[in-house]
């Protein structure tokens, strides 16, 4: 194989999280605004368009802190971090009575890599990474996982940092040039790239393919089922061309 490591997001990449995090945020807010608004006229979390550009793919309470400055809001650091609790806590009630789906097409190109010798990682900003995985089975297709928690005890930056991703690669032993890395967040797509890691796939799951781009993402799909070991492979040369090829005189 060209590449050695293909890491992956968790969330909206390996399994269909990404809606019970985007309801319990959206449960959260609408609760807080509502408050807030003392009875009056509020708008809502927009579960899609504010869930992609506030709070998706970084540590919770920086979400916390995003959202709140989208609509100019300040409050003291405790109520900052009591929000970011409770909403850990609807997650994870939303979680054990929904149980974990996954998207097979990522499971079988999981298991498509590790078949041709390739070490797998998993990189999510959520602390409930390993709770999931063991949920769904998936604890087995990793070689190195990191979540919320290794984060908080690395004492690593969340995305759009690359933090976490090159810690992964460095317990896959692989160098950031030499792994792929999957994600559906344009935090992680950003935090891919300043990592300088050889491939970055963004997953559009829903019409975020120009700011997948935008953010470094050097191919986008919408599903993983359009790629499979060979395609990669091609686009590994691609990418690998490109940087390569001779700077035209002038340029």
């Amino acid at each position: 194989m060209s590449f050695q490591a293909a890491i992956f997001d968790l969330d909206g990449v390996v399994t269909r999280t990404a809606s019970v995090h985007a309801a319990a945020w959206k449960e959260l807010f609408d609760e807080f605004l509502e408050r807030r608004a003392g009875g009056g006229a509020f708008e809502p979390f927009d579960e899609r368009a504010d869930y992609r550009a506030y709070v998706d793919g970084k540590p919770r309470i920086e979400g916390v802190r995003s959202f709140l400055r989208a609509r100019s809001i300040a409050l003291p650091e405790p109520e900052v971090q009591s929000l970011a609790a409770r909403k850990d806590a609807f997650f994870e009630r939303r979680l054990h009575e929904r149980g974990v789906e996954t998207f097979a097409s990522t499971v079988s190109l999981v298991e498509a890599l590790r078949a041709r010798g390739v070490r797998t990682g998993l990189v999510t900003s959520s602390r409930h990474g390993g709770e999931i995985l063991e949920l769904a089975g998936l604890a087995r297709l990793f070689d190195a996982r990191l979540d919320g928690n290794d984060q908080q005890a690395l004492g690593a930056r969340g995305k759009p940092h690359p933090d976490m991703f090159l810690k992964c690669a460095e317990a896959l032993g692989a160098a950031p040039g030499q792994a792929i890395v999957f994600e559906d967040a344009v935090s992680g797509v950003q935090a891919a790239a300043r990592g300088g890691f050889g491939l970055v796939v963004g997953i559009d799951r829903g019409g975020n393919a120009r700011a997948l781009e935008h953010a470094g993402a050097h191919a986008v799909v919408a599903d993983l089922a359009e790629l499979d070991v060979a395609r990669l492979e091609k686009l590994w040369r691609e990418r690998r061309n490109a940087r390569e090829a001779p700077r035209r005189p002038g340029a």
